[in-house]
């Protein structure tokens, strides 16, 4: 196992369904760290940062659009395998077939608005911590 940091957030619609406080109550339980929080609405150019990966992507536009569309709860998280952890603690990225007691499972309703973001690998976080911080 090895000491992580990771870049979670919850996306608009998990700060309009008032779920922040969910989200961070399970990956404390969990045992990670929060080391870093910040609630903003994502200008274009951080969007378009964050999601560059996709760009010219039939979805890329939705994308975009949908995660500036209001406030973001930015946060780094820590602790062992804290990449991994993670992941599996949100669940599959459609939140109606994500596993029952997942985050996306549990709250989720789509591909879209499934409540998280969570980096996909020690490289991704480093990116997206720089990004968002």
């Amino acid at each position: 196992m090895a000491h992580e940091h990771t870049y979670i957030m919850v996306k608009p619609d998990g700060v309009r369904r008032k779920l922040v406080g969910e989200v961070i109550s399970r990956f404390e339980a969990k045992g990670l760290v929060l080391e870093r929080m910040k609630m903003l609405t994502a200008s274009e150019e951080i969007a378009q940062r964050h999601y560059g990966e996709h760009e010219g992507k039939p979805f890329y536009a939705s994308l975009i659009e949908f995660i500036t569309s209001g406030p973001v709860v930015a946060m780094e998280w820590s602790g062992e395998d804290a990449v991994l952890v993670a992941r599996k603690m949100m669940g599959g990225t459609n939140g109606s077939e994500a596993d029952p007691g997942t985050i996306r499972g549990d709250y989720g309703l789509g591909v879209q608005e499934n409540l998280v973001h969570g980096s996909d690998s020690l490289d991704s976080a480093k990116n997206e911590l720089g990004i968002w911080f």
